[in-house]
């Protein structure tokens, strides 16, 4: 009797959809296993390469490395709900998820995260030769109210400034003991030797630092900034200070505003990335270490 084409498979036999396929389209008595009529070279090598794509239920990719994801229902096995369980436990990256139990750091706000890139972006700072162009630069340099960019602080005689009382040594003394006070003109001319409008309000110089002056003229008490600015022994104006740090800062990478000469919350976040990065006192202010460490004092 004539010898009838095998096309039928045992349930056995059958490996997957596309293997199925291969094997219906060559009827015959002689039909080769349905493994061996994949198109591919043959070999133990490649008899192991098969068995692992088919085992994990993903075939191999252009570059040889199996594919992120397989289809649904082919090429499965008796592990597949061991694979999908490790799987779970895998990021979209493929290293291991990590809980936020951990102990890591916890969340910055947007402008944290800002400031961290900027400063790890930062340049070196400038040279000697360019600090003096950028002072020369704001030599005439006037600041002028911006509430919008920098808005005013109140006068509160209870205030003290946040943080300062952890600050170590000698140069953050006058941030730890500073407190706002109100007094007439009469008064601040009795006291000091200097007051002047400076940016909208009226400042006070005494050893190295300007104060505001509340109280000097209510009708100018503009101060983006209510406490102590270090400016060195030549009594520079304070807002000229500010602009030559921001110019600085600026060019380092740290500040991305406009040099107005006001110290207002984006030239504080700046500072405070730079102090962070020189290992100096996050103070938030132009104190005495910070501006030694930019070359302006």
């Amino acid at each position: 009797m004539a010898q009838q084409p095998d096309q039928q498979q045992t349930p056995k036999e059958k490996k997957g959809p596309e293997k199925t396929h291969a094997a219906e389209a060559k009827p015959g008595a002689n039909a080769p296993k349905p493994e061996a009529t994949v198109a591919k070279p043959r070999g133990a090598r490649n008899e192991r390469a098969t068995k692992s794509a088919t085992s994990t239920g993903a075939e191999p990719n252009v570059s040889g490395q199996p594919a992120a994801s397989a289809t649904p229902g082919a090429g499965q096995h008796r592990k597949g709900m061991k694979a999908a369980g490790e799987n779970a436990k895998t990021s979209p990256s493929g290293a291991p998820a990590t809980s936020t139990s951990t102990g890591a750091a916890p969340p910055v706000s947007a402008a944290g995260q800002q400031n961290a890139r900027a400063g790890k972006g930062a340049a070196k700072k400038p040279e000697p030769q360019q600090v003096q162009q950028i002072k020369a630069q704001h030599a005439n340099f006037h600041a002028q109210p911006k509430p919008q960019q920098a808005p005013a602080v109140t006068f509160d005689q209870n205030r003290r400034i946040e943080g300062s009382e952890r600050w170590q040594g000698s140069q953050y003394e006058v941030f730890r003991s500073y407190h706002p006070e109100r007094h007439d003109e009469g008064w601040y001319h009795s006291h000091y030797n200097r007051v002047e409008l400076i940016g909208g309000g009226y400042y006070y110089w005494n050893g190295g630092y300007w104060y505001p002056a509340w109280g000097y003229s209510p009708s100018a008490e503009y101060y983006a900034f209510d406490g102590p600015i270090y400016v060195g022994q030549r009594a520079e104006p304070p807002d000229q200070v500010i602009a030559d740090v921001q110019t600085e800062l600026q060019q380092m990478g740290y500040y991305q505003g406009e040099v107005d000469g006001l110290l207002g919350p984006m030239t504080r976040q700046a500072l405070t990335a730079y102090q962070a990065d020189q290992g100096l006192t996050t103070t938030a202010a132009i104190d005495e270490p910070t501006l030694d460490s930019l070359g302006l004092s």
